[in-house]
């Protein structure tokens, strides 16, 4: 695969990337995808191995019937708590981490809490609610960055 190339601020050089070249590559829409469908294997047994059987254990509907039935509100914290502690705490999700991926602030500073929360939470919500369109600017972008990346001003880098 091809990408396109960026020269990385010194700060967000590590030693595992910071080699000669100081190049890294952007990553592209493909990859991505399949990152965040491993993701969403994973989300989704976090819930049926602990989640689906707490509740089982405390009598709990696991319906979800509703937006608002228990099991939808727990299903969706599972998510986004998932995407929002992986990418705060290591930068990447288990996804990008098979795949080589990780997320960087586009100025080069630490990711913070409301950079993370903006990405992911608002962002990809708002570019869930239009159709998925805004995971299709990772394809047409200069620096495939998705709409949720350029709210947040992040890049989604290889390692």
């Amino acid at each position: 695969m091809t990408g396109e190339y960026l020269s990385v601020p010194a700060e967000t050089r590590n030693t595992a990337v910071g080699d000669a070249s100081s190049q890294v590559r952007y990553a592209g829409f493909w990859m991505r995808f399949w990152a965040y469908l491993l993701d969403l294997l994973v989300v989704g047994s976090i819930n049926r191995l602990l989640v689906f059987p707490l509740f089982h254990l405390l009598d709990i509907s696991v319906e979800r019937t509703s937006m608002f039935a228990p099991a939808t509100i727990a299903t969706t914290v599972t998510f986004y708590a998932y995407f929002v502690l992986m990418t705060k705490f290591f930068q990447q999700t288990l996804g990008k981490m098979v795949f080589g991926m990780k997320v960087i602030d586009e100025s080069g500073k630490p990711l913070t809490w409301t950079t993370v929360l903006f990405r992911e939470v608002i962002g990809k919500f708002i570019a869930k609610t239009i159709l998925f369109i805004g995971f299709l600017f990772v394809a047409f972008s200069e620096k495939k960055k998705g709409m949720h990346d350029q709210f947040a001003d992040t890049l989604v880098i290889y390692e």
